[in-house]
């Protein structure tokens, strides 16, 4: 085939366009924080009851923001023990089923079983790990306290459960408390963009904290 063939006739070749312009990007908001006037181009969770709503801060001023931020602030004792329920399920709702409320309620008006001896139980002794160590007793002091702690008994689910919190066997229990709400707040989702393995390692968490609790350990 030649250069001047007719099939080269029917080629047609598009000629060269200006390449298309980038859309622009959409200019980012002031900066969150007052009397700042840099622009906010990091966001920040906004905090408990207003999840999905968010901060924008200056790159300065979304650090300081998340160091200071602690999503259980104000909470209790009570109100973070329902949050940790709630999250092994997803804070979805639940149904307790099988509770025999008459039956309980006969059991609190007859009291304790005796022992086989005949002798009254304590109050605490139908509940298995309510007073392991004897913490209903005359108390001693913090050496004392201590000495019971490392020469209790550590089954080995609470054993995992110490390690997953970061703590020693004899850790007491403010410390396992304290352990498990800094955790909990360094591991939450809103301060972690969604990782999985931050929501995978709270789960642990949370599990390794209730089996502490159920064991008596906090």
């Amino acid at each position: 085939m030649t250069s001047d063939s007719p099939l080269f006739d029917s080629i047609r070749i598009k000629p060269r366009g200006k390449a298309k312009a980038a859309k622009p990007k959409a200019e980012a908001p002031p900066c969150g924080w007052e009397g700042c006037e840099k622009k906010g181009e990091h966001r920040a969770p906004k905090g408990r009851d207003q999840e999905g709503e968010f901060h924008w801060f200056c790159l300065e001023h979304v650090q300081a923001y998340n160091k200071s931020y602690n999503y259980f602030s104000g909470m209790n004792d009570e109100d973070l023990t329902k949050y940790q329920k709630a999250s092994m399920t997803g804070h979805r709702p639940t149904w307790e089923w099988g509770k025999n409320g008459k039956a309980e309620a006969v059991k609190k008006r007859r009291g304790p079983k005796p022992t086989a001896s005949g002798k009254p139980r304590k109050p605490w002794a139908d509940d298995v790990g309510a007073d392991p160590f004897a913490l209903f007793g005359d108390g001693g002091d913090a050496a004392a306290q201590k000495a019971k702690r490392q020469t209790r008994t550590v089954g080995n689910a609470a054993r995992k459960s110490f390690a997953a919190l970061g703590l020693d066997t004899d850790a007491d229990p403010e410390t396992v408390k304290a352990r498990f709400k800094d955790l909990a707040k360094r591991l939450h989702p809103d301060l972690n963009k969604g990782d999985r393995r931050s929501e995978e390692r709270l789960r642990d968490v949370i599990q390794a904290y209730n089996t502490l609790k159920a064991a008596g350990f906090c």
